[in-house]
């Protein structure tokens, strides 16, 4: 079986070991333990998908307990229109979410051109005063 060191896979994924670990410490991922007391995860071709998926669920903006229902329920065999129809909530919900956000970023946006715009009259009221003293 092709196994894969925590080192490979943060190098893969551009991650660092550290972020690896504390994706293990949430049980989204479960290496085996191999060496002396244990001291060296090894990682299976299950844990590098569930990494992959995790980093995917990251760049959608889900949490990470989001995550890991997501690709546990992936795991089990229950049944897959369910799965399917779970999954499709989630995306809605994070769809509402990031919308509003945008709304909210667009918003925010706006206000800052009018400051600028604001401020550059000013700076030009300013240079006029000063030029025609």
């Amino acid at each position: 079986m092709v196994t894969y060191t925590i080192a490979e896979l943060a190098r893969e994924f551009d991650i660092t070991a550290r972020a690896i670990r504390f994706y293990e410490d949430q049980g989204l991922l479960s290496p085996k333990r191999e060496g002396v007391g244990g001291r060296n995860r090894v990682y299976t071709p299950r844990d590098r998908t569930r990494l992959k998926l995790t980093l995917r669920g990251k760049r959608l903006g889900l949490t990470l307990s989001e995550i890991k229902s997501i690709v546990d329920m992936y795991e089990s065999p229950r049944d897959t229109a369910a799965q399917i129809e779970r999954f499709l909530g989630v995306l809605a919900h994070q769809r509402v979410t990031l919308e509003q956000q945008r709304a909210d970023i667009e918003m925010a946006l706006e206000e800052i051109s009018a400051h600028e715009e604001e401020c550059r009259r000013l700076l030009a009221e300013s240079t006029e005063r000063k030029d025609a003293a």
